[in-house]
């Protein structure tokens, strides 16, 4: 703690006591719409309270300060076992920055208020059947006729989508074999008439993916982030995003889980296992170099991102899954009547497949960061 500015103590002591007196005293809701509007009125508090966007402009409601202070916001908000996971996780975390990052001036002050004010849930529309981690092989096609476009196709595993009003969502406006140059990314209305959402329940029992269909949808090309063809461009900011400075919430709660794990095992005695013990111990270290990362990711540049912020987000999803499986190793035959770690273990499945597969990313890793061959 020492290491921080007397600017960041303060603001860390700041959102330590607001926290204290507004976390929510019931759990979160699993799923439907109580989990929905748990986390509407759970972001509205924040919003209400000055603690939502803290590293957004001021023009567009946030409070316009350091990315480090963010992370601090995020580190206190899991230390104090505050909700994290959210329905509006994709607006804040993904397209509210590509906003700020590629939209006009009208779409910013359309759009970024109900982001973070939570009154408008958003999703994300890129990967296919057949095109996931080949996402320049996407097939959803948008015509251009008069001053709309015409889209027509599917997306898949598109979060919250159920719960889900708008849409960041990626077509082709160029022939099929223009791959990356005949992108263009959209806003769409999912009350569009044309649009279908379908839920995907899920292993861990939840439904918060979606499958949606598009036929014949006309959307104006006003909703066009950037320019029709240039897609490509901001979709690599949204899955930047993704891939790094986002969900670092989710991130530094490793800690936070090994430390009830902890306590778990002290009042069991699962500790006197030497094997259980040093795996402990050895996940506990990976935890805080995963906090010491978010620190010098968000430090190395203004923007919070850097060429490291793929490795981390590699290791830290990894490492999500390390920790489930050793809770389960811990708990034995009780993990089969806790739901919380065995959900968590069921959900941290898709750790490793969401923005880009961990194989995928090692790829980019290679070629941008280590400047090897393709």
């Amino acid at each position: 703690m020492e290491d921080f500015s007397a600017e960041a103590r303060e603001f860390r002591r700041t959102a330590r006591e607001w926290l204290a007196a507004n976390v929510p005293s019931q759990p979160r809701p699993s799923d439907g719409d109580a989990m929905r509007d748990f986390d509407i009125a759970w972001q509205r508090r924040q919003f209400e309270g000055g603690w939502a966007g803290i590293d957004w402009p001021t023009e567009y409601g946030g409070r316009g300060l350091s990315s480090l202070q963010q992370v601090i916001w995020f580190e206190e908000l899991v230390n104090a076992g505050a909700p994290h996971k959210s329905v509006l996780a994709a607006g804040l975390n993904q397209i509210g920055h590509t906003l700020m990052l590629s939209a006009s001036e009208e779409q910013k002050k359309q759009y970024l208020p109900g982001i973070l004010d939570g009154s408008t849930i958003w999703c994300q529309g890129f990967s296919e059947p057949e095109a996931g981690s080949d996402l320049a092989s996407l097939r959803t096609r948008a015509r251009i006729v008069d001053d709309e476009l015409v889209i027509d196709g599917s997306k898949v595993w598109c979060s919250f989508g159920p719960y889900a009003r708008m849409q960041g969502l990626l077509v082709r406006t160029g022939p099929p074999e223009s791959r990356h140059r005949g992108l263009t990314w959209v806003i769409v209305d999912l009350e569009t008439p044309g649009v279908v959402v379908r839920p995907i329940p899920t292993i861990d029992g939840n439904a918060e993916f979606a499958e949606v269909f598009y036929d014949k949808v006309r959307v104006p090309l006003s909703n066009v982030v950037g320019k029709v063809g240039r897609g490509w461009t901001v979709a690599l900011s949204t899955l930047e995003l993704e891939r790094g400075p986002a969900f670092l919430d989710t991130k530094l709660s490793t800690l936070t889980d090994l430390e009830k794990l902890r306590a778990l095992a002290e009042r069991s005695g699962a500790f006197t296992d030497l094997s259980l013990a040093t795996d402990f111990a050895r996940l506990r270290a990976e935890a805080f170099a995963v906090r010491a990362m978010a620190y010098r990711v968000v430090s190395s540049s203004s923007d919070g991102a850097d060429r490291g912020s793929l490795s981390y987000n590699v290791y830290c999803n990894e490492l999500r899954q390390r920790i489930s499986a050793f809770a389960l190793r811990l708990l034995g035959t009780d993990a089969a009547r806790t739901d919380r770690w065995t959900f968590k273990w069921l959900n941290d499945f898709c750790a490793t497949i969401g923005g880009g597969t961990s194989d995928i990313q090692r790829n980019i890793i290679g070629e941008r960061v280590l400047d090897l061959p393709r």
